[in-house]
């Protein structure tokens, strides 16, 4: 089945995603990072589609789902955790593995710890669980975390511009002339739409109720074992290539594969990435959809 297009509401919020290939296939959910959208997997989509069922949302705040202002909707980690498990079960997915970037990751693993029984396998591309994987860039908005003045915000705000957006693609990248400006002139879109800085600074300063869930999730590591397939691009100045390692750390069944390339690696290495999963998956023979 070639991509579709299409929303559902989740308490009272318009969900955008991106739905492909075979319904009764090995379902991977894939969860975006900032500021992108599902629109960063639509090379990966594409290429597994003959083999896979994928379903990508956008969160609220993001891509083409709903926009609320900050008054009418709180916008922390856990809540869009908590909008995204509703809308993986109202869409009957019950088992599937999780690829998760940058944002992803703490809101998949939030959707892990609770739903254990729904993760077949992770797929795990420049998202932290881990404080070694945080680099200096992190250090610097710490100060965000504890309190919103225009002291802390400014260094968050320097993120949400076209130079700041741009940045993230082509910094790292071994070869700029494979990242399509789609991708981030797409990204800065939507972060210019009404009301997003605001929503954007929010979820920033949020971002600290991340490191005081790691050792939950590494709890959740050690505890469950799921299959875990980490593709990382390692020049990313924003996680750093040990936080990709430290996954070994706790669990058992897992390949690490450091690619040279950044932060969103997909852009550059959309095939390589697409191989490891079809390897990795048939190895640990996921389920088809009943």
């Amino acid at each position: 089945m070639a991509p579709t297009y299409n929303t559902i509401k989740i308490d009272g919020l318009k969900i955008f995603y991106r739905e492909a290939g075979l319904t009764d296939a090995p379902v991977i959910v894939m969860l975006h990072g900032f500021p992108s959208s599902s629109h960063m997997f639509r090379d990966l989509i594409r290429a597994l589609q003959d083999e896979y069922h994928l379903i990508a949302p956008d969160y609220p705040g993001f891509g083409n789902s709903d926009r609320l202002p900050i008054n009418e909707f709180a916008y922390t980690f856990d809540h869009l955790s908590e909008v995204m498990e509703k809308f993986l079960h109202t869409l009957g997915l019950k088992k599937f593995s999780l690829y998760m970037q940058d944002y992803g990751g703490p809101i998949g693993f939030r959707i892990a710890v609770k739903r254990p029984d729904w993760i077949e396998a992770l797929i795990i591309q420049n998202t932290n669980a881990y404080e070694e994987g945080l680099t200096q860039l992190f250090k610097r908005l710490r100060p965000l975390w504890g309190k919103k003045t225009s002291m802390t915000e400014w260094r968050a705000n320097k993120t949400f511009g076209p130079a700041g957006t741009k940045w993230q693609y082509v910094h790292g990248a071994h070869d700029k002339g494979k990242i399509s400006p789609d991708a981030w002139n797409m990204d800065q879109y939507f972060l210019d739409k009404p009301h997003n800085h605001i929503i954007q600074l929010t979820l920033q300063a949020d971002f600290g109720s991340n490191l005081k869930r790691y050792p939950e999730w590494q709890d959740y590591f050690r505890k469950h074992q799921p299959p875990t397939l980490v593709v990382w691009g390692k020049n990313d100045k924003i996680f750093s290539p040990q936080g990709g390692e430290m996954y070994k750390r706790d669990l058992k069944n897992i390949e690490v594969h450091m690619l040279d390339a950044g932060h969103f690696a997909l852009e550059e290495e959309c095939d390589a990435i697409a191989a490891h999963i079809r390897r990795f998956l048939k190895i640990n023979r996921l389920t088809k959809t009943a």
